[in-house]
């Protein structure tokens, strides 16, 4: 099946040549990166220039800094992937782990599944996003009567068809706890794998803050009791 690992980045120069030659090796074929810059400020665009002749890789620049959530939907218009996964452009998740996350639906076994920081390895996350994780955890938990320990992981993956059933309209970070709550919606379950997270801070170019922990909030509630639109029944749910 056909990979497709969908990369929002937004000013990462530092460490984004490494990143990319790390997902250039993950050990799946057939794949493809779907690169889309939101309108970086630094060296990132000159960066990416760099990579659109290589093989099996897409460089999309958007016109205006939208938010991560409008990457990702700028992204999916081009994946061609029968799965699709996304990475995030920095160095906290490992790469390594994408087999990990997507065996489950390479054997049919599931249409979704997440990689969870928190039965895997966690480094150095600060107390206060320890919580904010742990109560949106516990939120979808109590609202979606599952049992769920990472909502806001980047490694979410999906069988392409199961994307294709929803609308999403996320800008921003809001991606995680929509894409969740509508899934769940439809009857999707969401198993989870140990995958390994370095944190990194503010410093080093972390950009989520707690404005966007009451925006996963307001995202969540809202979710919950509005049933999301259904573009096709192509895909059920494997229960």
């Amino acid at each position: 099946m056909l990979l497709s690992i969908i990369i929002p980045i937004y000013n990462e120069e530092p460490q984004l040549e490494e990143i990319l030659e790390r997902v250039y090796k993950v050990p799946h074929e057939p794949k493809e990166l779907i690169l889309v810059d939101d309108f970086s400020s630094d060296g990132t665009r000159d960066i990416l220039e760099r990579y659109r002749a290589r093989p099996n890789t897409k460089v999309i620049f958007q016109e205006m800094n939208r938010g991560k959530g409008f990457a990702i939907r700028t992204g999916l218009k081009e994946a061609g992937g029968e799965i699709v996964i996304i990475q995030d452009a920095d160095l906290e998740y490992d790469p390594e782990d994408i087999p990990a996350v997507i065996e489950p639906i390479l054997k049919g076994r599931t249409d979704v599944c997440y990689g969870s920081r928190f039965i895997g390895g966690l480094e150095r996350m600060a107390i206060p996003n320890r919580v904010a994780n742990w109560l949106l955890a516990k939120m979808v938990s109590w609202l979606f009567w599952v049992r769920i320990t990472d909502e806001a992981t980047a490694y979410k993956a999906f069988r392409r068809n199961v994307l294709d059933r929803i609308e999403l309209e996320c800008e921003g970070f809001e991606f995680c706890p929509e894409v969740t709550a509508k899934v769940l919606r439809l009857g999707y379950r969401i198993p989870e794998v140990s995958v390994r997270f370095r944190a990194r801070t503010v410093w080093e170019g972390k950009k989520i803050g707690w404005e966007d922990f009451f925006v996963a909030v307001k995202t969540l509630l809202k979710f919950r009791f509005v049933r999301p639109r259904v573009f096709s029944k192509e895909a059920e749910p494997r229960l």
